[in-house]
């Protein structure tokens, strides 16, 4: 019956301030805008396909909230720094080396890179890794998840 996922909602502090972001930042289409109600809608993607809802809450009723835009493998390994950093986010990952390069969840297997949005809301980019997934890697670096699955091949 459930076919994917089509919307997420996440409560912003200040809705122009985060409308800008989405929109002028990360590029996504504004689909709706609603002043009364202090909410705004975008399409993630194609229109119809995925879409992202801002509400406006005071600071002491937003909850950190994390989710994923599904992006090309080459645009995560070789765009989305550049694009992070041409955007002044400071892109993250969880390998502990001190880059800030996209790391490979082993378990998925996806590569991954994560950045914030004005309000702390963590974001990633992802895109699923062909092969299967090797849990016991856990997460790892591009490189050695290449030298893993040519191993395994």
């Amino acid at each position: 019956m459930i076919k994917g996922l089509f919307e997420t909602h996440i409560y912003v502090e200040d809705l122009e301030r985060s409308v800008n972001f989405y929109k002028n930042v990360l590029g996504l289409t504004e689909c709706g805008y609603n002043d009364d109600r202090r909410v705004a809608f975008f399409w993630i993607g194609e229109p119809k396909g995925a879409m992202l809802g801002l509400w406006e809450k005071p600071k002491d009723q937003i909850d950190i909230r994390h989710f994923a835009f599904r992006c090309d493998v080459d645009d995560v390994l070789n765009k989305s720094v550049d694009f992070l950093k041409a955007r002044n986010l400071k892109p993250y990952n969880f390998l502990k080396d001190g880059s800030e390069q996209p790391m490979v969840f082993a378990w998925m297997p996806a590569l991954a890179i994560y950045f914030k949005d004005p309000d702390g809301h963590d974001l990633e980019f992802i895109a699923i890794l062909e092969g299967e997934g090797k849990p016991e890697l856990g997460v790892i670096n591009y490189e050695k998840w290449l030298i893993a699955r040519a191993i395994s091949l």
